[in-house]
This record gives C-alpha cells, structure tokens and sequence, in this order.
C-alpha cells in the first residue's frame, strides 16, 4: 500500500533537512575554526612566555657561570618560573632569597617537606619577607592560564635536562638560550596535541555552546522560512491542479493567476493558453456540429420535400424535378467527401496520388475553366504566370486542380462585382510563391485566423447566403499543408483579401544544375 504524502510536507521537508544540513555543516566548521585559532592563540601567548623565562635563565646563567646551581634544584627552578603567573611583575623582578641560593646536591628532592613551610637542607622561609611561588597564588586563581610549568624543562647546550621534569627534547618546541653568540642551553616546551588547561576548555566549551544556541535559532527560523517557501512554491501548483480539475468538467473559462516569472509562471501561462486553445476548439466543436448539421438539414429537407410531393402526386417526377434531386444529392455528397478529406488529413494521413507535375500549367489551365463565369461576374483577371519555367512538383494534380478551383469559387462567391482579381508567382530555388487577391470586401483582422477553420464564415460580407459550404478554404489548407508549405490570408491595402500560399518543391533541371554549381 502506498503512503501518500502531500507535496507540501515533502517541500518543507526538503527544505527543512536542507537547512539542518547546511546548520550542522556551519556549526562543525565553526568550532573546527574556532579551537584551531584559539589554540593558535594559545601557543602564541605560551611562546611569549617562554620569551620572559628566556631573560631570567639568561641572567641566572650570567649570574653563576653556568647552570651548576640549578641543576636538581626543584625550589630554585620554581622561584625562576615566577613570570608565569598573572601577579608577577616582571619589571620589578626581587632578588632570589638567601636561602635559595645555598645548594646541596646531596640532601633529599626539596619536594619532600618534613613539616610545613621547611625544607630538607634548608632554612625556614618566612612568607611575609618574600613569598614563594605557592604562597603567592594564594591570592591569584589557583589555575592560571598559559600556566606552562609543569610542561618547561631546561636543557643545556648538549639538550641534556638541567631542571623540569623532562629527561629528553623530545617532544618538544625548543627555544634557544643564547650568551655572547653561543648556545649555552635550551629552554624546551612540551607540546600538547590538544588544549587541557580548564580555563582553555571552559572558553572553547563556552564557544561551542554559542555555536549551538546560534544554530538553534538559526533552525527555528530555518523552519518558518521552509514554511512559506513551500507555500509559495505550491501557490502556482494548487491552482494548475484546480485548473486541470475545471478541465476535466469542460470549464474551459477557467484562468490561473500568473504571479511570477520563473518556471512554475511560464507553466501557469501555458496552462492557460491550453485552456483558452481548448476552449475555442470546443467553441469551434459546437459551432461545426451546429453548422454541419444546419448544411446537411437543407438538401435533405429539399429532397425530403420534392420525395413527399411526388408521393403525394403533388409533383410529377419529370426530368427538372429529378435533376433538382440529383443536384441535392451531389452537394450532400461533396460535403461528406469535403469531411472525411477534413478527417483524413487530421489524422495526417490526407490522401495524395503523387506524380511529378507542373503547379503553374495546372493553375492555368484551372483559370482557362473559370474565365468564362468571372467574364459573366464582372471580374477582371491579371495574372503574372510564367509557365514557361520549368518547375516540378511532386503532388496529386487532382488536388491542386481543387486547391485553384476553391480559390476562384470563393473570389466568384464574395468578391464584389465589378471587380479586379491579381494573380502573381514569386520562384525561389526551393519554393513556389503565389499571390490571390481581390477587389474587396476584405474581412475584420480579427477573423484573418479564422478564415481556414472548418464552417467559418465573416458575417457581413461572406454570409451563408453566398452560398458554399464553409469548407472549401479548410480544404485548401489541408492540401498546402499536406505538401509541407503554408497558407495565410492578409487584407490587400486596396481593400480586399489576399491568400499567401508557399510551397517547397522539386525543381527541373536548369534549377538542379544552378543548384549543383
């Protein structure tokens, strides 16, 4: 069984992890930025440190000649570490106690405290006079920061320890302590892969969780953005779905509001032009089955009505009255086939016998047929044929026979009279161009695309009182369409209506030649 899940959970939803994603992504980036200029930092500050032990073992090595007196003496290396902490001053720097100065190697590490504030060898130290360093923090933080102590050891020249509780360089970062241009010692800092001091780890812990508290509000408002993006997004959605809705119940008035620009916009527009195609094709659907049934009803009803009188000895069925019959049965007849071409050429499948003929010989010789009636209608014909080209086109000559022959009717049928009819040709290398224009009436611009859909009539000057069946300029079309070329109507600047038919075709030889060259 399928769940099915709205369009607009999914939207939000995309949205949504799009936004966590992109927040998690930040926020990891963020910390990793965070604790690697912060250790930076941190390095930095410790290395300006080791700067300021770096003068006071400069001094105790100038001062004693050597590192003899510091070697394993834990208190003195201690009392030397004193810049270290926050309340030391180091331009003020004290003269080291006395008792400091005496040194035995031989008595235990002065570690070891026999009772409180004496060591083993050495005298009672009075804090009052000159604190130690443990006395001192009494006062200050009890973990300082960049408090580096426990991490210093002093090598001399050859990197053997002197002091600190490293017994090799390894390790760690050295920093040379230099007397006279010569390397007497090395003042080494262990180096630690990650931050452990507590005031370091409660700064980054204390970053990591404005991270966090940033990134939530930064999700909350993820949420309410994804929110109505999504309903933005599905605005135009909803309504093509209620649109195809009011299609499917034939309410082809129906119209979305385009409201943007982008895809789903241009989708809206298309949308409705679909609908105002649909509309005006059930419009013309309507108006062809009304038409179609309104042409059928008046030859059956003649002949209904000439059967019913001779049936009723009203009427005797001489010669006149069953070519009357004959007449209606032939215009019923012509209709249909009219149809069914329509149909068949709807279906792409428009019957065509082709041959290789002459267009131009065939449009003569269909215009020597109808000179007579335009002579009888007061129409004056100027042609410009050059029959003489050599133009060959692969058709049923039958239909082109047609195509000419509703052309003429329909100038015979609703040009006025007198009147003028032009007929010109253009030959290109690979199209046949001909002109049909008459003397007027021309028809409204708005009807111009109208003029070849099946039925279709201009009210005022080509009404169904003319005569026709309103299929024959559909038919020409159909024909011009089933050869690939073009037919357009356009309102003549004298008045009246021209049809524009363009045609490919095959040309003869002196055409083929030129095109070879």
């Amino acid at each position: 069984m399928k769940i099915r899940v709205k369009l607009s959970y999914k939207f939000f939803l995309a949205f949504l992890l799009t936004f966590v994603a992109l927040t998690i992504s930040m926020i990891a980036t963020m910390q990793f930025y965070a604790y690697r200029e912060f250790s930076k930092y941190v390095r930095t500050m410790e290395m300006l440190r080791l700067n300021e032990i770096a003068i006071v073992l400069d001094r105790e090595y100038r001062t004693n000649h050597g590192w003899k007196q510091l070697k394993d003496n834990t208190a003195r290396w201690q009392y030397l570490l004193r810049p270290l902490y926050p309340q030391f001053d180091f331009k003020e720097f004290p003269p080291m106690p006395p008792d400091l100065l005496a040194f035995n190697p031989k008595l235990p590490h002065p570690k070891k405290e026999t009772a409180p504030g004496k060591l083993h060898g050495l005298k009672k130290y009075v804090p009052s006079e000159n604190p130690p360093v443990n006395d001192a923090l009494k006062n200050g933080p009890s973990y300082p920061p960049f408090i580096i102590e426990h991490r210093l050891t002093l090598f001399d020249a050859q990197k053997q320890p002197v002091a600190g509780p490293a017994v090799s360089t390894a390790d760690h970062t050295l920093k040379e302590i230099i007397i006279d241009g010569n390397v007497v010692g090395w003042l080494g800092l262990k180096r630690e892969e990650r931050l452990s001091h507590p005031l370091n780890l409660a700064f980054i812990r204390e970053q990591s969780n404005a991270f966090y508290i940033i990134g939530a509000i930064m999700l909350l408002l993820a949420s309410v953005v994804a929110f109505f993006m999504s309903r933005h997004l599905l605005a135009p959605i909803q309504q093509l779905a209620a649109g195809t809705r009011a299609l499917s119940s034939r309410r082809f008035d129906t119209r979305i509001d385009v409201q943007t620009g982008d895809e789903l916009g241009q989708l809206a527009s298309d949308f409705n032009m679909m609908l105002k195609t649909l509309g005006r094709y059930e419009h013309m659907r309507k108006q062809w089955i009304s038409d179609i049934s309104h042409e059928l009803r008046t030859p059956l009803s003649i002949l209904q009505g000439e059967i019913e009188a001779i049936q009723d000895g009203i009427r005797k069925a001489d010669q006149q009255v069953l070519e009357s019959l004959h007449s209606e049965v032939l215009y019923l007849n012509r209709i249909v086939a009219n149809l069914h071409d329509l149909s068949m050429a709807d279906a792409g499948a428009f019957p065509l016998n082709r041959q290789p003929v002459d267009p131009l010989k065939i449009l003569a010789e269909t215009l020597n047929r109808f000179r007579n009636r335009f002579l009888q209608e007061q129409i004056t014909v100027r042609e410009d044929l050059r029959t003489d080209q050599e133009i060959v086109l692969q058709t049923d000559p039958t239909r082109l026979e047609e195509l000419f022959s509703n052309l003429f009717e329909n100038v015979l049928r609703y040009a006025d009279k007198p009147g003028i009819f032009n007929i010109r040709q253009a030959v290109s290398m690979a199209n046949l161009v001909l002109y049909f224009e008459d003397s007027g009436p021309g028809v409204p611009e708005q009807a111009l695309e109208y003029l070849f859909d099946r039925l279709y009539r201009v009210d005022f000057a080509r009404t169904r009182a003319k005569g026709g069946s309103g299929l024959g300029l559909a038919i020409c079309k159909a024909i011009v369409e089933a050869h690939s070329g073009k037919i357009t109507a356009y309102n003549v600047l004298s008045g009246g209506l021209g049809i524009h038919i363009v045609i490919p075709i095959v040309q003869g030889s002196q055409y083929a030649e030129r095109a070879k060259e």
